[in-house]
C-alpha cells in the first residue's frame, strides 16, 4: 500500500466499532477533503449501530452491522473499540486480513504484540500500527501519535500519518510511551471541558450570564494554547507575564495553588495512565462481558472455552438466544 491511495483518492477506510472515535475521525477526515464519506466504512453489530451512529449517517458514511463487510470493503481498518473487545474482534476479522490491510488499533492499552499474536493465527506478517488520538480531530485540532508494528512497513507509517495530519498534530513515537500520551492527550480533553466548565461556573457565581461565561472560559483556553503552540516561551514564563506584582491574576493563582491544582492534574494524567495499562491485563484475559456480547459475534463468545447461552446471558429474565436462527456476520 503505497502513499498514492491518499493523494489520489483511492484509499478506503473502515471502523470496527461506531462510537465517538469513529464519528470524530470520519467527520475530520471528511472536512479535511482527504477521504470521501463514501470510501468510509463504520461497523457496530445489531442495535448498538442504530444507537450510536446517527452522526455518521449524517456524514455519509456506509454503515453495517457485518465487521466482516467493513474488513472487505477497507484497506485501512481502525479498531476503534473498548479495549477488551478487541480479543473477540480480531478473531471474527482475522481470516478476512489480505495483503493490502492495514490495521490500525486506537484501544486504549491493547499493545501491538497482543494483536499481532491475534492475527498470526490467520495470516503471516500483519500489518499493524497503534494510535493514540483524541476527540478534537472531529475541528481537525487533534493530537495523535502512533506507533508501528512489527510488519508494518515505513510508508505504513507514513500513510497513517498523513491521514492523522490532516486532523491535527500526529507525531510517530516509541511504543512505551503511549500509555503515558493516553493519560495526557488522549483524556485531555475531559480535563479542558472539566477546567471550563468549573470556569464558567466562577464566571456565574460573580454575575455573568452562562452562556457568556462558557464562550469566554472557552475562548481563554483556545487563545491560551495558540499563545503556547506559536510561542517559544515556557508555559510558566507566558503565565508569569499575565501577573501584574499585587494583581487579581497572582492572587488567584496563589488560590489554585493553595487547592494543589498542579498535583491534581498530574495525578490524574497518573491516574489515566495507570488505568490504560489494566485495560490491557483485562483485553488479555478475555473474560465474557455483556459488552462483548454486544460489540461482537455470538458465534465467537460461545467458542470460548466454559462458555455456554445460559453463562452469557445477562439477568434481566428475557433469553436473548432463542430458537430462532442468528444472523451471521
Amino acid at each position: 500500500m503505497g502513499n498514492t491511495f491518499l493523494t489520489g483518492q483511492r484509499m478506503s477506510v473502515g471502523f470496527i466499532g461506531a462510537g465517538q472515535v469513529a464519528h470524530a475521525l470520519a467527520k475530520g477526515f471528511t472536512a479535511a477533503g482527504v477521504i470521501a464519506a463514501h470510501k468510509i466504512t463504520a461497523s457496530s453489530p445489531g442495535q448498538t449501530l442504530l444507537n450510536s451512529a446517527s452522526g455518521l449517517r449524517k456524514l455519509g458514511v456506509n454503515l453495517t452491522s457485518s465487521n466482516k463487510e467493513t474488513v472487505n470493503r477497507s484497506d485501512v481498518i481502525f479498531l476503534a473499540v473498548k479495549p477488551q473487545i478487541i480479543p473477540f474482534v480480531l478473531d471474527e476479522i482475522g481470516p478476512g486480513i489480505e495483503d493490502r490491510h492495514l490495521i490500525v488499533s486506537c484501544a486504549a492499552g491493547v499493545t501491538i504484540s497482543s494483536i499481532e499474536k491475534k492475527l498470526l493465527n490467520y495470516r503471516p506478517n500483519p500489518k499493524v500500527i497503534r494510535c493514540m488520538t483524541n476527540t478534537p480531530v472531529v475541528v481537525r485540532e487533534g493530537a495523535t501519535v502512533y506507533a508501528t508494528g512489527t510488519h508494518a512497513q515505513v510508508e505504513d507509517g507514513k500513510l497513517l500519518e498523513q491521514l492523522m495530519a490532516s486532523v491535527g498534530f500526529c507525531t510517530e513515537v516509541e511504543e512505551d510511551l503511549i500509555d503515558a500520551v493516553t493519560g495526557l492527550s488522549g483524556s485531555g480533553p475531559a480535563y479542558a471541558f472539566t477546567a471550563v466548565d468549573a470556569l464558567a461556573d466562577g464566571g456565574v457565581k460573580m454575575g455573568l450570564p452562562r452562556r457568556l461565561a462558557v464562550r469566554l472560559g472557552a475562548q481563554a483556553l483556545l487563545g491560551a494554547a495558540k499563545m503556547l503552540l506559536q510561542s517559544e516561551q515556557h508555559p510558566s514564563q507566558l503565565k508569569d507575564n499575565v501577573c501584574s506584582p499585587g494583581g487579581a491574576t497572582i492572587h488567584a493563582l496563589h488560590v489554585l495553588e493553595s487547592g494543589g491544582f498542579r498535583s491534581l492534574l498530574i495525578n490524574a494524567v497518573e491516574a489515566s495512565c495507570i488505568r490504560t495499562r489494566d485495560l490491557q491485563f483485562i483485553a488479555d484475559q478475555e473474560k465474557i462481558s455483556p459488552m462483548a456480547i454486544k460489540k461482537t459475534t455470538l458465534d465467537k463468545v460461545l467458542q470460548q472455552p466454559g462458555v455456554n447461552e445460559t453463562s452469557v446471558a445477562p439477568r434481566t429474565g428475557i433469553n436473548l438466544f432463542s430458537s430462532n436462527p442468528r444472523q451471521k456476520n
